[in-house]
């Protein structure tokens, strides 16, 4: 079995619903949730010119090889609609692999740690809350020590 960190975000129509919906889908088709952080409001980031997001991090345990935990993930935001015009863009539900165990994966589809964890506020947020300890496998330094470190000065609200 898999210990998966994920990190959901959504900022169109009722995000809250996409969020429940989205991690509804995975304990169903992914793996056992096992915990998640509270849900967290940032601005957008990269693309600043939309509406905000409702962010928020989960643990679960899969019995699914990586590609196949990528392609549940995949089928589950199609599933729920999700269209992305721009990288980046607004869209109803995007699933991001955080981590798989302490596994290193980069291939051109699937790259795990997720290479810009480190430099997102909103994701170090959310993961500092479940995992604060949780070693880094290519940085070599825990979530909460990332955290401190973040130049990204994006406000993050934590919401519940």
């Amino acid at each position: 079995m898999h210990e998966v960190v994920l990190h959901l975000g959504s900022n169109m129509e009722n995000r809250e619903q996409y969020l429940e919906k989205g991690i509804a889908l995975l304990d169903m088709y992914v793996g056992k949730i096992i915990r998640n952080s509270s849900i967290y409001e940032t601005a957008a980031w990269g693309v600043t010119d939309q509406a905000d997001f409702l962010n928020q991090a989960i643990i679960l345990k899969s019995g699914l090889k990586p590609h196949q935990i990528l392609e549940k993930i995949q089928a589950i935001e199609t599933l729920l609609d999700k269209k992305t015009a721009f990288r980046w863009g607004p869209r109803t539900l995007d699933i991001d692999i955080i981590f798989i165990d302490q596994i290193v994966i980069d291939h051109k589809d699937l790259q795990v740690p997720h290479p810009r964890l480190h430099q997102r506020k909103f994701v170090l947020a959310s993961l500092e809350e479940i995992i604060p300890n949780w070693n880094h496998p290519v940085l070599n330094q825990s979530i909460r020590e990332l955290l401190n470190i973040c130049k990204d000065q994006s406000k993050v609200i934590k919401r519940t």
